[in-house]
């Protein structure tokens, strides 16, 4: 029970000094409250004070801001008051000018307008003066007016021709002296500097054998061995009466190497049949293209021009069985590079770019059998296609005037061209096509009006005309000259160059009685 007790008196104890502590600790939190409200009451009225007291003074500060920007409002405003008054006093004082100006231009006008009634007055006297004028000249010299003008025309007209006649002789003489010459020893240094050879090729080769007896051994048993030949190469054996010889004709000038290089390793191997004849034409053949390789890559190498794509310098190589006029092509091409190099070298020209276009302006000679068109058009094709620079297939395509020369390299590879092929025994040209130029040459020059005789002379090199005095004066000569020459430039083909040569000459013969 004791213990009962005592936890009883605990628990109100406890709960006394509880009630205790909450009492005394809301006192105290009433007390500091209070004090907390009257200090912040202290603070507010500080701060409301203090804000009167600051917006007092914004308030003065407000206003003589605005005073003094008033101030210096008004003070502008005057100031370009005084600039518009200044303006409008300008303005009068222009306008009283013009009015004045306008007076003055009002005055002149009326006085042009007296001077133009005038002049007109004058000029219907002056018209009526000059046509009785012309109606006296034309009664004094028995013709009309348009017949006077065409008299004056006429005779200008004769003059002036004879005076551009005689400056055109005087110029051409000038600029002929001057650049024949220069042009000479141009192209007589490259020629000395260049001394190609030449060779003239058939469409045969001659092959010598041992002995008679090998003829029957090529022909075979019933003609089989030459039958094999034939058709593995795609050329004519001929074996007629010549003693120790067999003849190879054909066209295509690789496949007659090709069947000339198979037929003596059969010779010297001594076993003729149809099996050892494919095999040593399939021999011959890859020689052949080795033999073209090579060529190709030695005419590189002659002229010094290096990055030529491969199968160009292929068909570089293919040229050496190729002829134009018994003259060689790969060599043609050589010589022509070197040509067109020196005569660049002597005009400050692109020496490398004329040399590269002079090897290649032939290359479409190597398939233009093979494809259809002009070795000029076939060329092209193939440096365009082979990444060739424009330039070089400018110069192949206008060396022989497919299209008009745009550079000085395409000219010089023009040049070039005509004094390789121009050269003395370089080309072959039939006896039929000599004269058929001569004729021609002889049949332009008789179609002009006032010839009486013509020559082709000096090879086709001259055509010598002989004039009519009466019919042809000393400077339409000249004239008859110049058309004469284009008419050859135009209508015939031609290396080289053709003199015209027109003479006129006056005979007076009297007798002595």
């Amino acid at each position: 029970m004791s213990w009962i007790i005592t936890v009883v008196v605990a628990l109100v104890t406890l709960v006394i000094g509880g009630f205790a502590g909450y009492r005394y600790n809301k006192n105290m939190m009433e007390t500091k409250n209070g004090r907390a409200e009257d200090y912040a009451r202290k603070l507010l009225e500080d701060a409301t004070r203090k804000a009167d007291e600051k917006k007092k003074e914004m308030m003065l500060e407000a206003k003589e801001e605005v005073l003094r920007q008033k101030s210096e409002l008004d003070k502008e405003i005057n100031a370009r008051r005084a600039d518009i008054q200044r303006s409008e006093h300008r303005a009068q004082q222009r306008e009283e000018q013009l009015d004045k100006k306008m007076d003055a231009l009002d005055q002149k006008e009326k006085q042009l307008s007296k001077k133009q009634d005038n002049v007109a007055q004058l000029e219907a006297e002056a018209e009526d003066l000059k046509a009785r004028q012309v109606a006296e000249l034309e009664r004094i010299a028995a013709m009309t007016q348009d017949e006077a003008r065409q008299n004056v025309i006429d005779r200008v007209q004769k003059e002036a021709y004879h005076d551009a006649a005689a400056m055109v002789r005087d110029i051409e003489a000038k600029a002929k002296e001057e650049g024949e010459k220069k042009a000479r020893n141009i192209i007589a240094l490259a020629i000395q500097r260049c001394a190609a050879d030449h060779v003239a090729e058939t469409t045969v080769s001659v092959i010598n054998l041992p002995n008679d007896d090998m003829k029957g051994r090529i022909i075979g048993r019933e003609g089989r061995n030459i039958r094999a030949l034939e058709t593995a190469t795609g050329v004519d054996l001929i074996i007629d009466d010549t003693p120790e010889a067999v003849i190879v004709s054909a066209f295509d000038p690789v496949r007659r190497e090709v069947a000339r290089l198979a037929i003596e390793k059969l010779i010297m191997d001594g076993r003729i049949h149809p099996a050892r004849i494919e095999e040593c034409v399939e021999k011959a053949r890859k020689e052949v293209d080795n033999q073209i390789r090579e060529a190709g890559e030695q005419a590189v190498f002659e002229t010094g021009q290096h990055g030529i794509h491969p199968e160009l310098v292929k068909l570089l190589g293919r040229l050496r069985y190729r002829t134009s006029y018994g003259q060689n092509v790969l060599k043609h091409s050589i010589e022509v590079s070197h040509l067109c190099g020196m005569m660049a070298a002597e005009l400050g020209a692109d020496v490398q770019l004329a040399k590269r276009a002079g090897l290649l302006h032939d290359i479409g000679k190597a398939v233009d059998h093979e494809q259809e068109g002009t070795h000029v058009s076939i060329g092209g094709e193939l440096a365009r296609k082979y990444h060739e620079s424009p330039a070089v297939i400018h110069c192949i395509l206008a060396h022989h005037n497919d299209v008009e020369p745009q550079t000085v390299e395409a000219v010089l590879v023009q040049a070039a061209d005509a004094i390789s092929a121009a050269r003395p025994g370089a080309r072959r040209e039939s006896l039929e096509n000599y004269i058929k130029r001569l004729e021609k040459l002889e049949e332009i020059a008789k179609s002009f009006q006032g010839v009486d005789k013509c020559f082709a002379i000096q090879s086709g090199r001259e055509v010598r005309i002989m004039v009519k005095p009466e019919d042809v004066s000393d400077e339409g000569t000249q004239v008859m000259a110049k058309e004469v020459a284009k008419r050859i430039e135009k209508e015939l083909e031609y290396p080289g160059q053709i003199r015209v040569n027109v003479i006129r000459e006056t005979r007076s013969t009297e007798y002595a009685k």
